[in-house]
């Protein structure tokens, strides 16, 4: 689902997305209470006084997957998706092997390690084994987390057929774990995930670890995943650290967008971390030495012209 809430950013201090004459350079996240949103609505609210020509207008939608479709249809300029989504809908393999590919977009950055937490409020789930026959929400319908979901279960030897799989946003599944109408819920993002820290204050939460012999099977089928944890402490009453894996968030433009105008979003994205980093501190990792990292797609012509500039090499 597209939700437009450019408002919700001009309400936080952008309210030239709607009086200026600049152009608005569409920017896809995810839903409003994950990190894509989060970290588009702090990037709006710092840029949107200092781009020249244009203005970040965010917009929420399911993730991913919708949002490659949607710069592919010409409704959006930038987009974050996970890494693997966007290796496999440029390559038209995998999980798009029956789509063909979609090449409209090119990479601008990788930004943060996105890490993927099997979150439950029951006492009786404590392995991925666990969730056969459960109800579990595995993420929008065409997110990153529902393509994460999938393949994590098959590294277990399991398919959606094996749970009652429903697709779902972070906040409602937070909210359908409190009511207990779901029993777990896969969700990928920065740490700490606002939707898991809301859950967490006032319900009892735990992590489901993936183990070291299905991290090696799942690495084996898809090298994009990195070893992770989530430390304890991450959330209210979380006292045991959870080993997981990770994938990586990244910003994507269209092929159709200017490269001025990438080159110079890209510039003040460095320039202006700081102030960034303090609406959504996942962004306080993004360093120009990784910003390469986990991409084995082209770079947009903008983002080229500034890391040549900068004296990286690699792309």
């Amino acid at each position: 689902m597209f939700i437009v809430v450019a408002l919700m950013a001009s309400q936080a201090g952008c309210g030239n997305i709607i009086s200026s004459k600049k152009k608005e350079m569409i920017f896809a996240t995810g839903g409003t209470s994950g990190t894509y949103f989060s970290l588009g609505d702090a990037m709006a609210n710092i840029l949107n006084t200092k781009l020249s020509n244009s203005t970040l207008a965010i917009y929420s939608t399911g993730g991913s997957g919708e949002n490659i479709r949607l710069i592919s249809e010409r409704k959006a300029d930038l987009a974050i998706v996970q890494n693997d989504v966007m290796y496999y809908a440029y390559t038209g393999t995998d999980l798009y092997a029956d789509k063909g590919t979609f090449t409209e977009f090119s990479a601008v950055a990788g930004i943060y390690d996105e890490c993927v937490q099997i979150v439950t409020c029951r006492d009786d789930i404590h392995t991925v084994d666990d969730l056969r026959g459960k109800i579990v929400s595995v993420g929008d319908s065409g997110s990153g987390v529902e393509f994460n979901a999938r393949q994590i279960l098959s590294a277990y030897g399991m398919t959606f057929s094996d749970i009652h799989a429903e697709n779902s946003s972070f906040a409602n599944s937070a909210d359908n774990l409190a009511d207990g109408s779901i029993d777990a819920a896969f969700i990928v993002a920065g740490l700490p995930t606002k939707a898991v820290m809301d859950l967490s204050e006032k319900n009892a939460v735990h992590l489901v670890a993936i183990d070291d012999e299905h991290v090696k099977i799942l690495q084996e089928n898809y090298s994009f995943y990195t070893r992770s944890t989530v430390p304890d402490g991450t959330y209210p009453g979380l006292n045991e650290s959870t080993d997981t894996v990770s994938v990586r968030a990244t910003l994507i433009a269209s092929n159709r967008l200017e490269r001025d105008k990438v080159y110079e979003f890209l510039t003040l994205l460095f320039s202006e971390k700081e102030k960034i980093s303090a609406g959504e501190k996942n962004f306080s990792t993004f360093e120009l030495e990784d910003s390469l990292n986990g991409i084995d797609i082209p770079f947009h012509k903008g983002a080229r012209k500034y890391y040549e500039e900068q004296g990286v090499e690699g792309f």
